[in-house]
């Protein structure tokens, strides 16, 4: 299809107004939406024929699909992109659903994954959709790094902070990794800690064994790659993905080909497959992004949109995300507001906790 602005610029006041009134229908119902609908409240009298033939039109186009022969219309993939492109009007955050977000931020606790999960409950249940939360990396300066190995195919990295944290990441070593291979790592990290982030080493480390790789064992250097690039298992306390209100799509009445995709898409998730993706494509633009269907490589076999966007520290980093994850029919007007007010939220909670 061509580009989606160029088509949407193309189309008359009439065309316009069937594609809009034929996409809102759908989102509002889920139902597929005919021309008798449509000419109830149409803004210029026109019959039943006349807008199935402008219906016809832009099927033609790749806006709007069938999905019975006698049934209404439906918007494609590429339709719902254009209208949430050009044609959504994003409302103002209600009142109640910011309430409902705020309360679950009283307490001063200091346990961040503890106030992330109840932030991505509270955006589950307002939007009655599944939430996801994408948690900070601590980017304290690293006093300490040890590596435990715990059986052949299971390993744990020990990171301890200058301000006193400590994080334990379970990870799958290298075949063949031995006790001295691991001391060998050990080693050649602790060497290069004083002073340095996690991420400040991943970018040294990185440089180090481009210069020395001859100098570092094989094994060794992918215990390395393999301990620091791995996200924490599900259940870690320190868990970085948190997904919220899985039983919301359940619930949505879906038939039997969209709960195998939904069910898909959570092993995924739970999987923690192309978890970084989601920062990477939030990290494109400031502000809310909206991704529909296949547009997102993990969403592509649940036929689920995901409507995302990043936090920020004090310092005006990208170090998180928050998203809502649902049927491509969501009210993005609605959920827009929300998922962007929830992520100025979160972004000033972290501030305000690394200033203490």
């Amino acid at each position: 299809m061509s580009d989606a602005s160029t088509i949407l610029d193309q189309l008359n006041d009439r065309s316009r107004e069937v594609f809009r009134r034929v996409v809102e229908g759908y989102l509002a119902t889920g139902d597929p939406v005919g021309s008798r609908t449509l000419t109830r409240d149409f803004s210029e009298k026109i019959s039943a024929a006349t807008i199935r033939n402008v219906m016809q039109d832009l099927e033609y186009l790749g806006l709007l699909g069938s999905p019975h022969i006698s049934a209404g219309r439906v918007p494609t993939q590429d339709g719902l992109r254009m209208f949430v492109d050009g044609l959504l009007e994003v409302g103002g955050l209600e009142d109640t659903d910011r309430e409902l977000i705020d309360a679950t931020v009283t307490s001063n606790s200091s346990d961040v994954t503890g106030m992330l999960d109840r932030i991505g409950s509270a955006l589950s249940g307002v939007t009655r959709s599944a939430s996801l939360v994408l948690a900070p990396k601590h980017e304290a300066p690293i006093k300490h790094i040890e590596f435990v190995s715990l059986g052949h195919d299971r390993a744990l990295v020990v990171l301890v902070f200058a301000d006193g944290h400590v994080e334990n990441r379970l990870f799958t070593p290298p075949p063949g990794q031995t006790p001295s291979s691991m001391r060998e790592a050990a080693n050649f990290l602790n060497s290069l800690v004083e002073g340095r982030t996690l991420s400040d080493m991943q970018r040294r480390i990185a440089r180090e064994i481009a210069a020395r790789r001859q100098e570092i064992d094989q094994l060794a250097h992918a215990l390395v790659e393999s301990g620091l690039a791995v996200w924490q298992d599900e259940g870690d306390n320190q868990e970085r993905l948190i997904v919220r209100g899985r039983a919301n799509l359940i619930d949505a009445g879906v038939d039997e080909t969209d709960l195998e995709r939904i069910r898909i898409l959570f092993d995924d998730l739970e999987r923690k497959r192309d978890i970084a993706e989601f920062l990477d494509r939030a990290d494109e633009g400031d502000g809310v992004r909206i991704f529909i269907g296949s547009e997102n490589k993990l969403f592509s076999l649940s036929g689920s949109s995901l409507v995302v966007s990043p936090y920020m520290n004090a310092d005006r980093k990208i170090i998180g995300a928050v998203g809502v994850i649902g049927p491509t029919r969501l009210n993005y007007g609605r959920i827009v507001p929300i998922v962007d007010y929830t992520a100025q939220l979160v972004g000033r909670l972290i501030s305000d906790r690394s200033e203490r």
